[in-house]
Formats: structure tokens, sequence, C-alpha cells
């Protein structure tokens, strides 16, 4: 496993597992086997509805809770100081642990205009130790430097929509000028086109990996961190073998070209659903 540090001085593993659209029961039995292959960071979020099932293979893994890298965030309508506090602790009480080890804000949600008031309940999380980091998920530029500017504690990560269709190169520079991690949600292109594409596929071939294998390896040698999701065992221990290979400059900047800056998702200033 690949560690990063962040501007906080928290290390989190570069790779992850993600449980986006995992249904609670699956998402024990999913989590259940990524611990097992050797994942140690868990990233889901209270819309996702999973929680529980998260915590509770956190809890039957018997894997020591400081071995473990655990995020959860606030959803779009608990948003505002109070709110974002009581949301918090309603997601522990469900993951059944004593605190988590990354708070995100889901979406910025611009039409509503709270993501700083929620941001500064985050910090209190934070001064208060009942979350080792924050930061905030699908946060542009913009919005990126307003939090900067109002708030004390920098954020440590931007999670957004990343892969080779939709590099996110502009903000990937901003975020890496201010030391902020980049990470990626849905960084296989949700096991469409990018997958598919004849120079990803010819690249798999020459290292004998697997296309999803290769988009994983491009992220990490980005300095990129992932969360890919998958509920089959098979391509849970797939997804993790990703650390024995390197991708030439080249086979990189091929993989870089590809940018077609197309979303499978919502663009952040468009989602202000609740």
């Amino acid at each position: 496993m690949n560690y990063v540090t962040l501007n906080n001085g928290v290390k989190m593993p570069q790779l992850g597992f993600g449980v986006w659209k995992v249904e609670n029961d699956q998402a024990t039995e999913a989590v259940s086997k990524a611990l097992e292959v050797g994942y140690r960071s868990i990233d889901t979020a209270m819309i996702y509805q999973n929680e529980k099932g998260v915590g509770k293979a956190i809890k039957d893994s018997g894997v020591p809770r400081e071995d473990l890298f655990i995020t959860t965030k606030v959803w779009n309508s608990d948003q505002g100081y109070e709110n974002t506090i009581r949301a918090f602790d309603e997601s522990l009480e469900r993951l059944g642990l004593d605190y988590v080890d990354l708070y995100l804000i889901h979406w910025p949600t611009p039409e509503f205009d709270d993501y700083v008031e929620t941001y500064k309940a985050l910090e209190k999380l934070y001064h208060d130790g009942r979350v080792k980091a924050i930061g905030v998920c699908n946060f542009e530029k913009e919005h990126l430097e307003r939090i900067m500017e109002e708030c004390e504690v920098k954020p440590v990560l931007d999670q957004i929509e990343c892969h080779p269709f939709l590099a996110q190169n502009e903000l990937k520079e901003f975020c890496a000028h201010h030391d902020i991690f980049v990470e990626a949600w849905s960084p296989l292109d949700q096991g469409g086109e990018a997958l598919r594409d004849e120079v990803v596929k010819r690249i798999a071939e020459s290292h004998q990996k697997t296309p999803a294998q290769v988009v994983l390896g491009w992220h990490l040698q980005n300095k990129t961190i992932v969360i890919p999701k998958s509920v089959t065992p098979s391509r849970i221990e797939e997804n993790f073998d990703v650390f024995d290979f390197e991708l030439t400059a080249e086979e990189m900047d091929e993989i870089n070209q590809l940018n077609q800056n197309r979303r499978n998702g919502p663009h952040p200033n468009d989602m202000n659903k609740r």
C-alpha cells in the first residue's frame, strides 16, 4: 500500500474502497472482503444509507481501529452549522465508531450558500478531536478559495469525479499549489468507455494487467487518491493488485491525452438537490 501525508500530517492510504450505491447488507459483505484483501481506507457517506453495514464490517473484521482510515460525508440537506454537528453525531452512531478519520462536505450546493458555515462545523469537530482530518467533495476552484479565505483549517483534500476522460487538470494544478490532495470518485469511469479505450487496452496488454488496473495505476502515479468501488470479490482483489507495475512517462502521457472533460455526474455548480 502507498500512503500519502495530508497537509495536517495525517497519513492516508492512497488506495481506498468506495461503497457508493451499495445496499446496507451488501456493504457489510463487500467491506469485509475488502478488509480481508488488504484495503484499510473505506469511503462512505450518510446519503449512501450504508454506514451501519460498513460499521458492522469494521467491527467484525478484527482489524485494529488505528489501522483503519474511515471517511464519511455530510449531505446537502444537513448543511449549516448546527445541522452538520447533528448529522455527524448520527453518522458516528451508525458507524459504531468513536471518531472518523476524514469528514467531508458532499457538495457545495452554491444555490443555498451555506457551505462556509458547514465547513466551520467541520472545523469544530476537528478541533474537538472527533475527526482526524476535514475536507470537501466536488468543490470547484472558487469554492475552495472562499473556504481558504473565510475559514481557518485548510481542507486536506477535494474528492471529485476524475478519470481518463475527465482529467481535471486545472483543478488538480490549483489543489497541488495549495497542498490539497485530489481524491477521485468514479476513478474507473464507472466501468465505462475509459476501460474499453484502445490506448488503455494496449497499455494493459503490455503490462499483463487489466484496463482497470492500468487506469488505477495512472491515478496513483498522478499522485491522486483513488476509491474504486465493486461488490464482486474478484474485482475487489483486482483493484487492489496495482502496486507491482509502473507506467512509463510515454504511457502516462498517452492516457493524459484521452481527456475529453466529459462528466458522468453533475457539474458541482448545478448540483443543488437536497
